[in-house]
């Protein structure tokens, strides 16, 4: 069967910092299997080879690239989360965009009563939005 997931790709050594953020912000999220770099191989030892992860019961994928790349995340392509609480939606709003970037502050504009678009501290970007 073919399948189509999300790909993160961490430099840095930050992807278990990351997953670690995302597990204990978002339900049904947890590490479904991982490979991590032993000594000797291209990345630091410990470092997240490949990772197979949920984040609200959707699987993704991520790496600590061994490899300095020119480029990082970028909004242009971002994960749309639907939250059915406002609550819920300020308290994920507030841990994400902890040490990040507000790209647009939680606000009505028109298509979505609350909504707001960060890049996190890792840099993945995140739409949020209030589903009522």
């Amino acid at each position: 069967m073919t399948t189509a997931k999300p790909f993160l790709m961490f430099q840095g050594g930050m992807a278990q910092r990351a997953l670690d953020l995302y597990f204990a912000t978002f339900p049904d999220s947890g590490m479904v299997n991982v490979a991590r770099y032993a000594e000797g191989e291209p990345g630091p030892a410990g470092s997240i080879k490949l990772a197979l992860f949920t984040l609200c019961g959707r699987e993704f994928m991520c790496s600590d690239s061994p490899v300095k790349h020119g480029f990082t995340f970028t909004p242009a392509s971002s994960t749309f989360v639907e939250f059915d609480s406002i609550p819920e939606l300020e308290r994920v709003f507030g841990v994400l965009s902890e040490g990040g970037e507000v790209l647009m502050p939680l606000d009505n504009y028109g298509f979505s009563e609350r909504f707001g678009w960060i890049n996190d501290r890792f840099g993945v970007s995140w739409q949020l939005n209030f589903a009522g």
